[in-house]
């Protein structure tokens, strides 16, 4: 119903719209009739308004036909003006069918324009559309472009931002793209792309690192060493209110503060070239010689990607094999100075690094790792330098060592790292360098006593004699007075060794320097090295020069007369150690010098050896002597061994002039019991089983010609006859039996003041027993009592009397 009475509404409406168009076609001019026919055809019900249109005509005829049939002469006319019209219209007909044509003709150009206009306008409606879209895509190309560019250039850091832009904030927007599915797809490739380069460019730092440790670590020292000689000047300068800087703040290492959460730079060079620097320019810092960017980066790299465990835990864990590779010293390292140097500049280099790691970084490292790491290379270090310093012999590398050790030391502690356990090292490689300075020493003392002539010094002018006077304390009023040319009493060695015995202490004394030692721990250590140096090297050099085969009685004495002078000179030792340590000598626990004793124990051996030397001389003319204990003649003279023997020990203790009165005393009463005893020996040798009394008479004649050279006093000193002391056991010996004097030496034996009191029984039967053979010898017929055998038998009988007494006495003695 509903729509049936729409339809009809409708049918109402088209009805009036069509009554309305006929009425403005009846009544509208025909040149304007175009617009009313234009909307007919835009219209949807064009065949109704025809059949309206035809209804219409058939009306209008039949009414111009009522009006024909009225007016028939009109409607003739109007024929006749009508065919009049058909003509124009012919006329008109063709005049439009040719404009139609000539604008068909006309607009078909424009409608191909139009067209084309159309296809513009489609273009560009999609022209602008694609820029739209283009300007959402662009933004997220370019910036892959960028990342691209910055992946090629390995600004990696900056990468991964641009990384991050791009997923957060430009591919979100175009998203249903395919390239852009494409680009989702390949960052996690980027990221990983980026993290195994940033790793990469990681390695390759940590590779530099190694290899120029040394360079960092000997700038590091040079700067140490800067400071070092600062402070020096600073303390030899008069300072007024103002107290000593601290090294740290002198130090330029640490002064450029690098933010922790950004790169330094993009440039990945590990290392700075930089040019070797003369001694007096400005040594640049660590931080000018290293580019750190490689550990920034790769540690923002792998924090920003949620990695950053992983990499502190590969970073420790590659430092510490660098550590350990560094820590190892190579096995010549003990050969030179520069072994040494090499390993401590890479010790210091690798903690130097460690120590920026730990300051401009936030928790790459801590410092209960440093402190585990320090403490692994402390260890490892003290052991490779107890080891490799134990090989060196040479005084000036250990002194060098030393150095380089304290400036090591030094160099590490500016940073925060504990030394002293290198210090307390220090003090054993003290021990060390004492030993091979002695031996270095015990070498020049053998050179100055093996090249010494043993003879005094002759100075034939003022200037000598200061020069001589200069190089060693001696003073004595009644040299001064002499006229030149003169001579000093001691020989070259004096000075020579005096002056070495200096040289030693000034070199213990460069050890101690830089040690943080006490002046009383200074003076200490000095004096005891220099106790061992007299006591054992200095010691040993005398005994060996003393002990030699070759040295003679003038070199003795020499050295007798040298160490008197050196004894005397060790006041002034301690007064040189005094001066150089300000520790005075009376303070409490410090050391003595053995100098003293030294040059006594040389001298006694000297003296000792001087007495064996005359007993060996004295023994080798002993050697020479040919008594023939069968003869009955006499010469009358003393042997001539014994005149070249006396001859000898005249000239030898006039040599003893120089020596102390004691020490020449001691010789020469040394020499005549020894040349007593010998002859003692050679009377009652077992050999010389028969003499005569005539050969008695000639070794007695011998035994005076001694008596006599102890008479004489051939060294001042002794009281009247206390030399000949040494010759009474002979001399009443001999008196004994040549003067047939047994019944005073029987009837007075055992008194204190007996004439022969010096005569053994044992040694007397011995003696008596080889006269007894003698006169026992059949063989002998031609002898002074072959015509008197009953004075012969007699005498056999008292001596026969005498041997059983003197028996009896050697028996009574025993029990």
């Amino acid at each position: 119903m509903e729509r049936g009475k729409m339809a009809e509404a409708e049918s109402l409406e088209t009805a009036a719209e069509h009554e309305r168009i006929l009425r403005e076609i009846e009544s509208t001019d025909t040149a304007c009739i175009g617009p009313t026919l234009r909307s007919v055809y835009d219209g949807e019900e064009h065949g109704r308004f025809m059949e309206k249109l035809e209804t219409r005509i058939r009306n209008h005829d039949r009414e111009i036909e009522k009006m024909c049939n009225f007016h028939y002469q009109g409607f003739v006319d109007s024929i006749t003006e009508l065919l009049k019209v058909r003509g124009e219209a012919q006329k008109l007909k063709n005049q439009v069918t040719d404009t139609n044509r000539k604008l068909q003709h006309e607009g078909k150009e424009l409608v191909i324009a139009m067209e084309e206009l159309k296809q513009c306008r489609l273009q560009q409606r999609n022209i602008s559309a694609t820029v739209d879209k283009l300007m959402l895509c662009l933004p997220v190309l370019e910036m892959y472009s960028k990342l691209r560019d910055q992946m090629k250039t390995k600004r990696h850091y900056p990468a991964l931002k641009t990384l991050e832009h791009l997923e957060h904030t430009y591919l979100p927007q175009v998203s249903h793209y395919r390239f852009c599915k494409v680009m989702v797809d390949n960052i996690p490739k980027l990221r990983e792309e980026i993290k195994d380069v940033s790793m990469s460019d990681l390695k390759d730092f940590l590779e530099s690192i190694r290899k120029h440790s040394d360079k960092i670590g000997e700038t590091a020292m040079k700067q140490a060493q800067q400071q070092r000689n600062l402070d020096n000047i600073i303390l030899q300068q008069p300072r007024i209110g103002s107290k000593r800087k601290s090294k740290k703040d002198a130090y330029t290492i640490l002064d450029t503060e690098i933010e922790s959460t950004s790169p330094k730079s993009e440039q990945d060079s590990g290392i700075l070239d930089v040019e070797d620097e003369e001694d007096d320019e400005e040594v640049p810092g660590a931080q000018d010689l290293v580019d750190f960017s490689p550990v920034y980066r790769c540690l923002h790299i792998y924090s920003v990607l949620g990695a950053r465990e992983t990499f502190e835990n590969y970073y420790r864990k590659q430092r510490r094999k660098q550590a350990r590779l560094v820590l190892q010293p190579p096995s010549n390292m003990h050969e030179t100075l520069d072994g040494y140097r090499k390993y401590f500049n890479q010790i210091v280099g690798f903690f130097v690094v460690e120590d920026h790691i730990l300051h401009t970084t936030q928790g790459l490292v801590n410092r209960a790792y440093i402190d585990e790491l320090w403490e692994m290379a402390l260890s490892k270090t003290i052991a490779a330098l107890r080891t490799h310093s134990s090989y060196c012999s040479d005084p000036n590398l250990v002194l060098d060592l030393k150095n380089l050790i304290v400036l090591f030391a030094d160099t590490l502690q500016v940073y925060g790292f504990p030394v002293n356990q290198l210090f307390d090292m220090l003090l054993e490689i003290r021990d060390q360098y004492s030993e091979t300075l002695l031996k270095k020493w015990s070498g020049i003392f053998r050179t100055i006593l093996d090249s010494d002539n043993y003879s005094p010094i002759p100075v034939t002018s003022e200037e000598m004699y200061k020069k001589v006077v200069g190089q060693f304390p001696f003073q004595d009023i009644e040299l001064e007075k002499q006229s030149f040319p003169k001579k000093f009493p001691f020989s070259e060695f004096v000075p020579k060794v005096y002056n070495q015995i200096k040289e030693f202490i000034y070199a213990c004394l460069k050890f101690s320097e830089d040690l943080h030692l006490s002046s009383t721990e200074i003076d200490d250590m000095i004096r005891k090295s220099t106790n061992l140096l007299l006591t054992r090297t200095l010691s040993n050099s005398l005994q060996n020069v003393i002990k030699r085969k070759n040295i003679g009685l003038t070199e003795l004495v020499q050295i007798i007369i040298n160490t008197t002078h050196l004894e005397k000179s060790c006041k002034y030792l301690e007064e040189f150690i005094t001066n150089i340590t300000n520790v005075l000598p009376e303070t409490v626990h410090t050391t003595k010098l053995y100098g003293t004793t030294t040059f006594k124990d040389a001298r006694h051996a000297a003296e000792e050896e001087i007495y064996t030397n005359l007993n060996q001389k004295i023994d080798q003319f002993l050697q020479l002597a040919d008594y023939d204990w069968m003869t009955g003649d006499l010469d009358n003279k003393a042997s001539d061994y014994l005149v070249d023997l006396i001859a000898f020990l005249r000239s030898t203790f006039a040599v003893f002039t120089h020596l102390p009165g004691k020490v020449a005393q001691t010789a020469c009463m040394s020499a005549c019991k020894h040349l007593a005893t010998s002859l003692m020996q050679l009377l009652l040798e077992a050999e010389v089983r028969q003499l005569t009394l005539g050969a008695l008479q000639q070794f007695n004649l011998d035994v005076r010609e001694c008596e006599q050279f102890a008479r004489s006093g051939p060294v001042p000193g002794f009281q009247e006859d206390t030399l000949q002391l040494a010759f009474i056991d002979l001399r009443q010996l001999l008196d004994l039996f040549i003067q047939w004097d047994w019944s005073t030496y029987l009837a007075d034996y055992g008194q204190p003041n007996c004439k022969y009191l010096r005569v053994n029984p044992v040694t007397a039967l011995t003696l008596l027993e080889k006269i007894s053979r003698e006169m026992k010898d059949t063989s002998r017929k031609n002898n002074m009592f072959a015509q008197f055998r009953k004075n012969e038998r007699d005498k056999q009988k008292l001596i026969d009397t005498v041997a059983k007494q003197l028996r009896g006495l050697i028996s009574s003695h025993h029990s």
